[in-house]
């Protein structure tokens, strides 16, 4: 298994405990939150169930229409098979809840383990939760009642509905207040262990395609393990998204819709977002969607934050009045970028376009974005890991006396710099020109005037290979490179 190192030892450290545990994995969908159960315990659960996907209940009745009962039965019937499979025998599907848990209860009991716990994984337990159901009652009931009090028990449940999981089971303010004894947020891979990904699988890339692929398909284990060896990137994104038959053409819908009860809604907010690189606050963004209710749009941008397609931060020089908004998954920049709303698509379209300006102008964007999501790769190669900072961009708007300033990313640091960083992606060493130099005098000196007096301004380039050797070489005090991103 690539990296996972921090939530292996965390799992272990529950199943080698002295006393019941319940733990909690969420994170977003596809990331490998049921991969790193299982491959963590392998052979040791002694009862296992996988919710039933929403999705393929609406794709298999046809329809988007689904009663609250039929809901119900339908991951009661689901349920019974898991324990039909664990070992029961002779019996019809339970009614309720409450009988679900109490039979699951007499299989767990049943089981003989030589050493350590027994292990009970319930992966996407938000899908079970379906409408007047009274799942969460009987779920309480079962831990209060009856697990809590086995030692030898280890209850793992895990759910992509990050915002269900966080409301219903993290945050709970009823009988389950409390009673998680861990919890697991699963991120995305870093940019390096998607390296380490691609070598394990036998792909060969260049660190340069390996950004890109990055850049496409974000972190996400389950976007990028199918890639085969002797295949090149832009042959892989044709086959995922522009092919006839391509794998990944309707994961966006898939995607919003496994993981939200209003998908729609959220799709819009996430398009909205998609139009403007740093983002958007809370009212424009109410106004670009012409969705309001108060409290409503507080919860939408929550669970899209919890769910890593967004990120909450306050711009540099604009106080913590009013925070913005960001898109921050890749998969999404992308989609919506390339995909989204064409009806057809040249299933060559990114073989044959690779230097086109659409596509170019992309990777510049997209590898800000990347450079947002490696803050502590950065951090890293400057040498300043310890040192407490905050993050943003930065836009002046320009006047009639003065020009306007972008800055990709600003690390504001408790040691008194401000490392102003550019974010550039080009197929070699990177050479500024003197237009180039002056822009970046004037974003200095645009920061300079924001900052403290006793505060100083660092130039940092994070860049593919490197800067050229020429006479604007020594404008920056630092560069930061792939090779750095990927340590």
């Amino acid at each position: 298994m690539i990296g996972r190192i921090a939530e292996i030892k965390k799992l272990e450290t529950a199943y080698h405990s002295n006393r019941a545990e319940f733990v909690g994995v969420y994170g977003r969908r596809r990331v490998g939150k049921t991969y790193l159960v299982n491959e963590t315990f392998a052979d040791r659960f002694v009862f296992r169930h996988n919710g039933l996907s929403p999705i393929e209940e609406e794709q298999n009745e046809g329809t988007s229409i689904r009663s609250d009962e039929s809901s119900m039965k339908k991951q009661l019937a689901h349920f019974h098979t898991s324990l039909l499979r664990e070992g029961e025998s002779g019996t019809l599907p339970p009614k309720t809840w409450e009988e679900a848990f109490f039979r699951m209860e007499r299989i767990i009991d049943g089981k003989k383990v030589r050493k350590g716990k027994k292990v009970v994984f319930i992966d996407e337990l938000p899908w079970m939760d379906t409408p007047k159901s009274g799942f969460i009652t009987a779920l309480e009931g079962f831990w209060n009642g009856w697990g809590c009090r086995q030692k030898d028990l280890l209850f793992i449940v895990a759910g992509s509905s990050t915002s269900w999981m966080t409301n219903k089971l993290i945050n709970n303010h009823g009988g389950l207040y409390g009673r998680l004894t861990r919890e697991i947020r699963l991120s995305p891979l870093t940019l390096g262990e998607c390296k380490a990904l691609f070598h394990e699988n036998g792909v060969v890339l260049s660190d340069y395609d390996i950004a890109q692929a990055y850049m496409v398909f974000g972190g996400i284990p389950f976007y990028l393990n199918p890639m085969e060896a002797g295949q090149s990137l832009a042959q892989y994104v044709d086959d995922c998204f522009f092919g006839e038959k391509a794998a990944l053409r309707r994961e966006f819908d898939r995607l919003f819709g496994s993981v939200f009860n209003n998908p729609e809604t959220m799709k819009t907010i996430v398009r909205a977002l998609s139009e403007r690189r740093m983002g958007l606050t809370r009212k424009e963004i109410e106004e670009s969607t012409k969705i309001t209710g108060g409290g409503a749009m507080t919860d939408y941008l929550r669970a899209l934050a919890d769910s890593d397609f967004i990120v909450e931060y306050y711009p540099f020089g604009m106080g913590r009045r009013e925070p913005y908004y960001r898109l921050s998954d890749p998969f999404c920049w992308f989609y919506l970028r390339f995909v989204d709303g064409q009806e057809s698509l040249n299933a060559d379209f990114w073989m044959n376009n690779l230097d086109n300006p659409r596509i170019v102008s992309w990777r510049g964007l997209a590898f800000e974005n990347l450079c947002f999501l490696h803050v502590p790769q950065i951090k890293r190669a400057l040498g300043i890991s310890g040192v407490r900072s905050e993050e943003s961009a930065y836009t002046k708007r320009g006047g009639d006396e003065s020009e306007g300033a972008q800055i990709d990313l600003l690390i504001v640091r408790a040691d008194n710099v401000a490392d102003l960083c550019e974010a550039k992606f080009v197929s070699d060493d990177y050479r500024l020109d003197s237009q180039e130099e002056r822009k970046l005098t004037r974003r200095e000196i645009a920061v300079s005037e924001l900052l403290p007096k006793k505060c100083v301004v660092h130039k940092v380039l994070i860049t593919t290979f490197g800067i050229a050797k020429h006479e604007y070489m020594w404008s920056y005090q630092n560069v930061v490179t792939l090779k750095d991103l990927m340590a």
